[in-house]
């Protein structure tokens, strides 16, 4: 995820088609739901501390929600196209790890960790929102396993290996987000995978 400046003081009356409209309502949710929560913000507030119209914030974002959730299907193709992708000799495990790495190095390149980070912060003080995100990790899985049933591997083996796979990229996740480890969120992924592995035995 690319690094997000924190932008304030939106001049007023700007256009519709004002450049960086997406990261400059994206800049100011944040910045509202960091200051008075996710659930005492609204869309005009939004819109208004971007200094754009709500009707440009429904031009990028379904709903205040998807400001932090926007993106969530393309990550799922892409799991899936990951394991399709895969060299034929690869295991399930292998193949679910080298496409959660790929999703690693989208999310830092896209983001960063100070975004990923303040992202967590709010997501950690609303039910919702966490509900919300279990939901997204839980597509992840069934995308996973769909891929891997696509490239032979029987359902069981694949469930298993999407299910286990997620639940190392978690703890990789979690990682990256609550230390100031050097490590890439990529190569935190590759550690709890092998760290997977001597559990198993695999």
């Amino acid at each position: 995820m690319m690094s997000e400046t924190v932008i304030t003081g939106y001049p007023s009356g700007m256009g519709r088609w004002e450049p960086d409209a997406a990261s400059r309502l994206l800049e100011a949710a944040m910045e509202l739901y960091e200051k008075q929560g996710f659930d005492s913000t609204t869309v005009a507030e939004i819109a208004a501390r971007a200094g754009l119209t709500e009707r440009t914030f429904f031009r990028y974002f379904s709903d205040k929600r998807e400001v932090l959730f926007g993106g969530s299907s393309g990550l799922t193709t892409l799991l899936a196209a990951e394991v399709a992708t895969a060299p034929a000799e690869a295991s399930p495990l292998e193949a679910t790890a080298a496409a959660l790495k790929s999703l690693g190095m989208l999310i830092e390149g896209q983001r960063g960790r100070d975004f990923v980070r303040r992202r967590s912060r709010i997501l950690a003080q609303n039910p919702e929102l966490q509900e919300r995100e279990l939901i997204k990790l839980a597509s992840w899985t069934d995308a996973l396993a769909l891929a891997l049933r696509a490239r032979g591997a029987d359902e069981q083996r694949a469930s298993l290996a999407a299910a286990a796979g997620v639940a190392a990229f978690r703890v990789a996740f979690a990682r990256w987000v609550s230390s100031d480890d050097p490590q890439s969120l990529p190569e935190l992924i590759r550690e709890s995978f092998h760290g997977l592995r001597e559990l198993t035995g695999a």
